[in-house]
């Protein structure tokens, strides 16, 4: 492994720093995301059964015991009750936009070490072959000798760069995916939170 890394050639140091960004990226994708999944239907269940039993409070209260965006959306509706229910789906929409940016913190990186790394692998792939025909130029002849170094590093490097871009953008798209859950989540949550407001009376500001 050593040996091919010294054989790919200078291009293969922005590549290592590629991978090393990437793997670190993801990590943290995968470990923010993983803590902002909970289970909806039961998450809502109980919200309905504090609404009914303790009312608002109760809600605040499910809320703040529950991690992730869905939980976070709703107990910001919440501290705007008092106002009426304008108030809660203007509070609900601003914080569901904060908490999509949190959950696509870091997508942008991991699609663009996606990106890059083939076309420094690419960049490698034309140096090699430059090195390579530079030799035969100073050699005055073709030999296998001559030129195996350089389409050795051409070939080394373009390996690197797909065997980095593949699973980090396959990496990306499940990410993807599992942020559009997360956000189907907590519209299908705040609207029918609201709903539940609706009926259980809770749709003037308070002391109307």
């Amino acid at each position: 492994m050593v040996e091919l890394y010294v054989n790919g050639g200078p291009f293969m140091h922005p590549l290592l720093l590629m991978l090393l960004f990437g793997i670190a990226v993801s990590i943290e994708r995968f470990w923010s995301l993983w803590r902002s999944s909970i289970d909806t239907r039961e998450f809502f269940t109980a919200v309905q059964e504090a609404l009914k039993q303790r009312g608002p409070e109760g809600v605040a209260e499910v809320c703040a015991s529950h991690r992730g965006p869905v939980a976070s959306v709703l107990h910001a509706g919440l501290l705007r009750l008092d106002r009426g229910l304008e108030h809660v789906e203007k509070a609900i929409e601003e914080s569901g936009a904060i908490e999509m940016a949190f959950l696509e913190k870091g997508m942008v990186w991991l699609s663009t070490v996606a990106n890059i790394a083939p076309l420094l692998g690419f960049l490698g792939t034309v140096s090699g072959m430059i090195s390579a025909f530079d030799a035969i130029a100073k050699a005055g002849d073709v030999e296998p000798s001559i030129v195996a170094a350089g389409i050795s590093e051409a070939l080394i490097t373009t390996a690197s760069g797909l065997v980095i871009a593949i699973p980090i953008q396959a990496l990306h798209n499940l990410f993807v995916s599992k942020i559009d859950k997360i956000i189907i989540d907590m519209q299908e949550s705040s609207s029918q939170f609201i709903d539940e407001l609706i009926q259980a009376g809770y749709d003037t500001p308070a002391g109307e």
